[in-house]
């Protein structure tokens, strides 16, 4: 009989099934803490590698390329530097342009951006023949020794600056300060993690075929994202949050991103255009794999994700 007493236990002693319970629970949040970590340190060694680029040298080249502009074309030539250099969102292999040239000479009235890019690509090339210079749709490249400089020929127009759309035929109106400010607003109230979301976010878009946009479509995405975001202020549950709302996003024309609305997006067409819902399955694929990583706790799941080599 007294061998019966062993599925029970005394006042004040802790229930085995409840102490089990417990225990497995802890151990889960330590594995979650773990895991999280791991994902953390790829995505912080990813950013360390991306902010490897040197500004002060791609200042030093732009400069140069003002230079030998300004001399080609006797007006005003104006760098402004409304790339993702002066954004902090460049990403090495994913760039943007890294300055707008802003040119002021009559001859350049009524032409088309074609037009205008090629005759400035021209120039380029005269004043830097030992370079190679290479004539974009939309902008021109300039392979120094030491890195690559992108710069978008633009023009004065009201408040703000005429640019080639993603066409390359036409001109867009954009406010490019107006749209840094907004960026820089957000971020700061992200904590400064906006800026390193965008980052990652540009970099994973670059590697899928399906889901390529522009670099101030990306960024004014985001800006839309994260204006009235209320989550985790870290990069991780960003991330995944910019992907599971920009598959919904990226439907519609962005109708107000502070400066670029005429033009950011028109390339995709109107609301639904299949252009946009081939987009927006690839980011809703892309959040899926990101949730499916978490689930299984597979840190090599989330490397190939993120693009990560290490």
């Amino acid at each position: 009989m007294g061998g019966s007493s062993g599925g029970f236990f005394r006042s004040g002693e802790k229930d085995p099934f409840e102490y089990g319970k417990k225990l497995r629970e802890s151990e889960q949040r330590s594995l979650d803490k773990e895991f999280e970590a791991s994902v953390g340190k790829v995505i912080n060694d990813l950013l360390e590698r991306y902010n490897r680029r040197d500004v002060e040298a791609t200042s030093k080249h732009l400069d140069l390329i003002k230079t030998k502009l300004d001399k080609e074309l006797d007006s005003s030539v104006n760098l402004i530097f409304n790339g993702s250099v002066a954004k902090h969102t460049y990403v090495d292999g994913f760039s943007d342009v890294d300055a707008l040239i802003v040119i002021d000479k009559k001859s350049f009235e009524g032409k088309s951006p074609k037009e205008v890019r090629e005759e400035i690509g021209d120039l380029i090339k005269e004043r830097l023949p030992k370079t190679q210079v290479k004539v974009g749709s939309q902008a021109i490249t300039i392979l120094f020794n030491d890195q690559k400089i992108q710069v978008l020929p633009a023009t004065k127009y009201y408040n703000g600056y005429r640019i080639s759309d993603e066409s390359g035929n036409n001109w867009s109106h954009i406010k490019p300060k107006e749209f840094a400010n907004k960026l820089t607003k957000v971020n700061s109230e992200m904590a400064g993690k906006l800026v390193p979301t965008i980052k990652l976010a540009k970099s994973i878009i670059g590697q899928n075929e399906s889901s390529k946009i522009n670099g101030f479509h990306t960024e004014s995405l985001a800006i839309d994202i994260f204006k009235d975001y209320n989550g985790n202020k870290n990069v991780k549950a960003m991330i995944k949050h910019f992907f599971s709302m920009a598959s919904n996003k990226v439907l519609d024309p962005i109708k107000d991103s502070k400066g670029n609305s005429i033009s950011v997006d028109n390339y995709l067409g109107s609301s639904n255009s299949l252009e946009r819902k081939i987009i927006s399955n690839s980011f809703d694929r892309i959040y899926r794999r990101m949730n499916n990583a978490d689930g299984s706790q597979n840190i090599e799941y989330w490397k190939k994700i993120l693009g990560s080599k290490s």
